[in-house]
């Protein structure tokens, strides 16, 4: 027979076992040094496509875009929202193409009309309408077209451009056309950094957003070479940053 001692802590160990195990997952998913990886390498466990009909999937540890004819601009974005925090990741592009990184993004719950900032030399400022469901948010650029503006801050479905890289030359020649590209980005409270390849093109204060997913933004092909084209992300991590 067994104590009755005995019982009560092999009790206690059975309840104990799977929140030790718990503890022992969370701190293999984020590290010592704060960071946690947003991809597994494998899945698209953590995402979801919305907006569109985008063709996205993992091979070789990335996570691949491709391009269809006629299928609404969509984006793979997290089940999760985050607020400040400093994301990193590696992107690679066709020159076809055109992408960008949604930060803190939300979606629109009723139709709704903003000012939008065309980005050009004149200054074009118009309303448009956005429907209901559709994305808005801060877009780190991914534009690999003589404009060069990668690294550029663009708002989704909202106000459009807030920091060309129209007079930043050095900025402009940061991304590297159909190589690997680091982007890091930081939001903190209501200031947005943003560096590609290590050469900083966004430094900026904003009040708009403090909270949303983090999205890859899919754009639709118009032409018919533009079909089967790629946009290719891998090594998608992000730490969380916290105030007291």
């Amino acid at each position: 027979m067994y104590s009755t001692t005995f019982i009560k802590r092999a009790f206690f160990i059975v309840i104990l076992l799977p929140v030790v195990i718990g503890m022992g997952c969370q701190n293999k998913a984020i590290g010592q040094d704060g960071w946690q990886n947003l991809f597994d390498g494998k899945t698209l466990n953590g995402w979801k496509i919305v907006g569109g009909e985008a063709d996205f999937y993992v091979e070789d540890s990335m996570i691949v875009c491709n391009t269809i004819l006629d299928i609404d601009a969509g984006y793979l974005v997290t089940e999760k929202s985050y607020n400040n925090y400093i994301l990193e990741l590696d992107v690679k592009i066709d020159t076809s193409l055109n992408s960008g990184v949604q930060c803190r993004s939300q979606i629109w719950e009723k139709d709704t009309i903003t000012t939008y900032l065309a980005g050009d030399r004149n200054g074009t400022i118009r309303q448009l309408k956005w429907k209901a469901g559709y994305i808005w948010g801060y877009q780190i650029e991914v534009d690999p077209s003589d404009r060069a503006w990668s690294g550029g801050l663009f708002e989704e479905g909202n106000r459009g451009w807030l920091v060309t890289l129209a007079d930043n030359e050095a900025a402009r020649k940061s991304f590297k056309p159909m190589d690997w590209n680091h982007y890091k980005i930081v939001m903190n409270g209501n200031k947005i950094q943003a560096w590609v390849n290590g050469i900083i093109t966004v430094d900026t204060i904003d009040e708009m957003s403090a909270s949303g997913f983090i999205g890859l933004q899919f754009h639709e092909a118009y032409r018919e070479w533009q079909v089967d084209k790629k946009v290719l992300w891998k090594n998608i991590k992000i730490k969380e940053l916290h105030f007291p």
